[in-house]
């Protein structure tokens, strides 16, 4: 089996190199793919030295899957190219996630809207991966009405020059800058680009694309999402209110069987969800269930994942296996 992996030398991109490696991904053959700057650079997969190629090189190879993380103008140039020659893409940017002719899949949720025909298969973002595997199943059982949702998102999803920043600021180094303001012992509530309505796209995605992935347009969900200087992964503090009450011991029954989902809730003994312990791991955490006692049928709870590996890497890597186990490519 063939697969190319676009954006090959990014932080995703190597993630994902990373997770196809660790899960042992039936790889033949691989084709890395990078901007033109990248082009004839060496990446080890398996022990194995590949050449990185340019996307016209790769699409030419013909491979069965094209892994992409190289943000949401190159998907959008070169996504359908790949698609038009036969190739199944899985694509981590934004740029079809609200497509309405594209599937967006968290394969514990939703796999099952995949088909033969789906070319470009949308990831999405990683805020909202960690989130829809704690809601789905709480919805089925209970329906929710509403959700709101404060995050405390990882500098690593901006990128190396984030997380070079905040190491800069750190070692008191002056360097580029990949916020407005210094990141390292501050709280940026600012992520992606401010829209008409006050709110940010990173908070519109999460709206959009928890009820397009549940399959549920009457959640109402509101964010608000903050960047923080840590590395291992994003928290979300998450108020869910339902239709139907619960009973608190069924909760994390139900989330203790939730596929994906690690219930982390022992506050006696100081155990709880937290990015330092969710750092590379596929699993998202949850803890601090608890009961919000200011109004009925309504849950509070902490969400930790890995925004590198489920939150990007590891959920397009669990696409392919789906595609590969159901011979969809």
């Amino acid at each position: 089996m063939k697969i190319a992996v676009v954006g090959a030398t990014g932080l995703v991109g190597s993630k994902m190199l990373q997770v196809l490696e660790e899960r042992n991904f039936p790889v033949t053959e691989l084709i890395p793919v990078a901007s033109e700057k990248s082009i004839g650079k060496e990446i080890t997969f398996k022990n194995k030295k590949y050449k990185v190629v340019s996307a016209e090189d790769a699409i030419a190879a013909r491979p069965d899957i094209a892994l992409f993380s190289a943000g949401g103008n190159t998907s959008l140039a070169l996504a359908p190219k790949f698609a038009e020659a036969g190739i199944t893409v899985i694509d981590n940017s934004s740029a079809w996630r609200m497509d309405p002719s594209k599937k967006l899949v968290v394969p514990e949720v939703n796999a099952n809207v995949i088909t033969k025909n789906d070319k470009i298969i949308a990831n999405p973002n990683c805020s909202t991966i960690q989130m829809v595997l704690v809601l789905n199943p709480l919805h089925k059982k209970y329906k929710i009405k509403r959700v709101v949702v404060s995050t405390y998102q990882s500098v690593t999803g901006t990128g190396v020059k984030a997380v070079q920043q905040m190491e800069n600021e750190r070692n008191n180094v002056k360097g580029e800058m990949a916020y407005k303001y210094p990141i390292d012992k501050n709280a940026l509530p600012h992520i992606d680009v401010f829209l008409d309505n006050g709110y940010t796209k990173e908070e519109m995605k999460m709206v959009n694309e928890t009820r397009k992935i549940i399959g549920d347009q009457t959640i109402a969900l509101t964010a608000t999402c903050v960047r923080i200087p840590v590395v291992g992964g994003h928290s979300e503090s998450v108020n869910i209110e339902f239709e139907n009450d619960f009973d608190l011991k069924e909760v994390r029954e139900i989330l203790s069987n939730a596929p994906g989902v690690v219930v982390q809730d022992d506050v006696e003994n100081f155990v709880y969800p937290m990015p330092l312990t969710a750092h590379e791991k596929d699993e998202t955490f949850v803890g601090r269930i608890r009961r919000d006692e200011t109004q009925p049928n309504t849950l509070n709870c902490w969400i930790v994942s890995d925004n590198l590996r489920k939150g990007a890497a590891t959920n397009a890597v669990q696409i392919a296996e789906y595609l590969v186990s159901k011979n969809l490519i």
